[in-house]
């Protein structure tokens, strides 16, 4: 009797041990990617065909649009960073545009036998040359501004945009004591002089300047590494947490605010890299470069989203696309053209292309 007594319960037992096992976690779902910005600069390319007319003159305005876009996305990018992971506004970053450029033209300077040399070698040695020695320079000089001068301000976003003003018009003044306050050329080197010859058919060929490919070259593999870092490697892992709950991060024995001054850095770092190719495009160089290219990554950084590097890249090529069409077809109103796509934009989008979900 205790035997089968003894079954009984472990039988009665069993069904309720089951009951109370928890269920299977399910699967989260993954949240669908939006195609729709990106779509819009096909749309936009699409739409100025019929208005262009001539094939191969709209393959040339595209590829210099994307090339422009590109440009402005690499400098961008910088500015980006700094204000999505750091909630800083620095107004001061034209000045690493700047420095950036000058210093390009420095070491084209010492570098004169590679840029006019007939040899394809020699010519990219010195372009990547100028952009390490300006990356580096720009890096250098970004992490002295964030201490004297942005540091003091972390959190106070009106004091911000009023100092980083300020320590820019100050860099301006010291690029203009170094290097002094006249136009200053930047030639191409040979290799990336010239055009291409495409054909598009119909006996006719679209020329597409060779610069302008290589920086469509340069603009993607910038987007590559930072889409990877931020999101496939510890550091942007914790950059991002960071952003998320500092405190915690901290708790657990990482330190974020180096982590930070890294960003800051390296957002000043691709500025200096932005502007060795802006000065390229457009072969000379002035200490006010980088605050006429201000308004433009601050357009693109809003079409975008703030804070978003994939929405800055979409952002950055619709305002190349814009501004090489309309400079074509409507040249009066090409400078107004890249404001009005922003407030499109932001009348459809109140938040950017790609709004971080976090602000």
């Amino acid at each position: 009797m205790t035997v089968d007594s003894n079954r009984a319960a472990t039988a009665e037992a069993l069904p309720s041990a089951s009951a109370a096992t928890p269920a299977a976690p399910t699967a989260v779902p993954r949240a669908e990617f939006d195609w729709i910005p990106l779509a819009l600069v096909a749309v936009l390319a699409l739409a100025a065909i019929p208005l262009i007319g001539s094939t191969s003159t709209w393959v040339t305005l595209t590829v210099a649009g994307l090339a422009m876009g590109m440009i402005i996305f690499i400098i961008a990018s910088g500015l980006t960073l700094i204000f999505g992971l750091m909630d800083v506004l620095n107004f001061g970053h034209g000045v690493f545009i700047a420095l950036g450029a000058y210093v390009a033209t420095t070491v084209f300077a010492g570098m004169a036998d590679w840029t006019g040399s007939s040899s394809a070698v020699l010519n990219l040695g010195a372009v990547f040359m100028a952009m390490l020695v300006a990356m580096a320079v720009a890096g250098a000089i970004g992490l002295a501004f964030e201490r004297v001068i942005v540091r003091p301000v972390y959190g106070q976003h009106l004091k911000q945009i009023l100092i980083t003003m300020g320590g820019m018009i100050v860099g301006e003044e010291i690029i203009k004591l170094l290097w002094g306050p006249q136009l200053i050329p930047l030639p191409l080197p040979e290799l990336l002089r010239g055009a291409l010859l495409i054909d598009v058919g119909g006996g006719e060929s679209a020329a597409v300047e060779t610069y302008r490919v290589f920086a469509v070259g340069i603009g993607a593999v910038v987007l590559a590494k930072l889409l990877y870092a931020l999101n496939r490697t510890k550091i942007g892992l914790l950059i991002r947490a960071g952003v998320q709950d500092r405190e915690m991060v901290e708790s657990l024995g990482y330190p974020i605010r180096r982590l930070f001054i890294g960003v800051f850095v390296v957002g000043s770092a691709l500025a200096g890299l932005g502007g060795v190719m802006w000065g390229l495009y457009q072969q000379a160089v002035t200490p006010q470069m980088g605050a006429q290219v201000n308004v433009l990554i601050f357009i693109v950084i809003i079409i975008g989203g703030l804070g978003s590097t994939l929405g800055c890249f979409v952002g950055a090529l619709l305002v190349g696309l814009m501004a090489n069409y309309t400079g074509f077809l409507a040249p009066k109103v090409a400078m107004f053209s890249n404001i009005g796509l922003m407030v499109a934009i932001l009348l459809w989008r109140p938040r950017g292309l790609y709004p971080v979900t976090s602000r």
